[in-house]
């Protein structure tokens, strides 16, 4: 991270903006073999944001340091995750509720107006009138965020057994 002066007026520090500075490593997710996709990782990374999150994105960059890829990002105080624990179960749910439909949009944009027919269609058939989600659905989530989890904590190890 780098704390700048954006824009060297006057007053010092009455402009401060706090940048976050992250590696553009190589995609670990497949993609489709005729997607457009930047063959640049920090440009992929910002491309991706844009697509995802078009606020964030526009608040992004993608350069190149010490001849690595990077990617500079503003951060702001709405930034900061949502402490799940610490808020009640309709804010939890509105926060879910959002999350869900910026991954469905993105997921959507991959698949082809009949596949989207077909997903819309199938989720459709197994809604349930309880909270309940589908088995394969739950397992395909539970599945997905602790593989998030394993590959965060193997990258924190790599990171510390380089650094120590």
């Amino acid at each position: 991270m780098v704390l700048l002066d954006v824009d060297g007026g006057a007053i010092e520090g009455d402009d401060l903006c706090l940048i976050d500075i992250k590696e553009g490593v190589q995609a670990a997710a497949p993609h489709y073999a005729d997607a457009v996709m930047p063959r640049d990782n920090a440009e992929r990374v910002v491309e991706g944001a844009r697509h995802l999150s078009p606020h964030l994105g526009e608040r992004m960059r993608s350069a190149t340091l010490q001849d690595r890829p990077v990617v500079l990002r503003e951060l702001l105080p709405q930034d900061l995750k949502p402490e799940i624990e610490q808020i009640g179960q309709k804010e939890a749910m509105e926060v879910a509720r959002y999350l869900a439909l910026v991954v469905g949009h993105a997921h959507a944009r991959q698949m082809s107006h009949a596949d989207r027919k077909r997903w819309i269609s199938e989720l459709r058939r197994t809604k349930s009138k309880s909270i309940e989600a589908p088995s394969w659905l739950w397992r395909s989530v539970v599945d997905l965020v602790g593989s998030h989890e394993v590959g965060y904590l193997e990258h924190c190890r790599r990171y510390a057994l380089e650094a120590g």
